[in-house]
């Protein structure tokens, strides 16, 4: 697989509609790594029973409901906000590497993700579910640096409540006579995470939190393909 020239285009907008300036290289690549998101949030949901690894919004609302009926489950929901949070930092550190490039900062978070991701199920193998999850969780973290640019974290990869906005948005600008198709990027992104979370739910179906590993090695060939000469996306 080639990826080429997959900079972010021109623009003077730093918001969420970051999107419709990456070429269809980095289009693609982002779509690719929002379904990535949605295979490892299924297999989280499924394992934990109902807790979420990428959809921190979720495991808020579930942390809130949970510390007015002082629910039995609160450490965990903390433990993956949490890890998320951690995750987040440690990616935007390693964006901050003055001597790292773009392409090797990328490359860099996706062999930890599927380092980690690998690790995951063989942790939570030996009887600790919740430190293979939170493992889990901080690679969440750290995929949403993926696109970071200039210290910000340019669009989410495992949240789509901003790509369903932005849809809705460029809806409202098609009718009023605006550009018609500034909606689809985010369309795409919301699919790719839908459709992941398809697949993960099909595959812990089957092989449980082993699942996990197929996230895992697709992170693993994308930082190999960015490693490649020429090879790069930029957010």
């Amino acid at each position: 697989m080639t990826v080429s020239n997959a900079r972010a285009k021109p623009s003077g907008s730093s918001d969420g509609a970051s999107v419709n300036r990456l070429d269809r290289n980095a289009r693609l690549l982002a779509v690719s790594f929002a379904a990535m998101a949605g295979m490892v949030d299924a297999i989280g949901f499924l394992a934990s029973g109902g807790f979420f690894l990428s959809f921190m919004s979720g495991n808020s609302t579930r942390l809130s409901v949970g510390m007015v009926d002082t629910a039995p489950y609160l450490g965990m929901v903390a433990s993956l906000l949490a890890s998320f949070v951690v995750g987040v930092v440690v990616g935007s550190l390693i964006g901050r590497k003055n001597t790292l490039s773009p392409t090797k900062r990328q490359a860099i978070i996706l062999m930890i993700i599927s380092a980690l991701l690998c690790a995951a199920p063989l942790i939570a193998g030996f009887g600790f579910l919740l430190t293979g999850l939170c493992l889990a969780a901080f690679c969440m973290g750290l995929e949403n640096t993926l696109f970071e640019r200039e210290g910000s974290v340019s669009f989410g990869l495992t949240y789509m409540t901003g790509a369903l906005v932005k849809i809705g948005q460029g809806f409202a600008t098609f009718i009023s006579g605006g550009p018609r198709l500034d909606w689809v990027p985010y369309l795409l992104l919301w699919l790719g995470l839908f459709s992941g979370a398809a697949v993960g739910a099909l595959m812990f179906g089957i092989f449980g939190l082993n699942s996990l590993w197929l996230p895992a090695g697709y992170a693993g060939v994308f930082a190999l393909v960015l490693l490649a000469p020429r090879n790069h996306f930029d957010g």
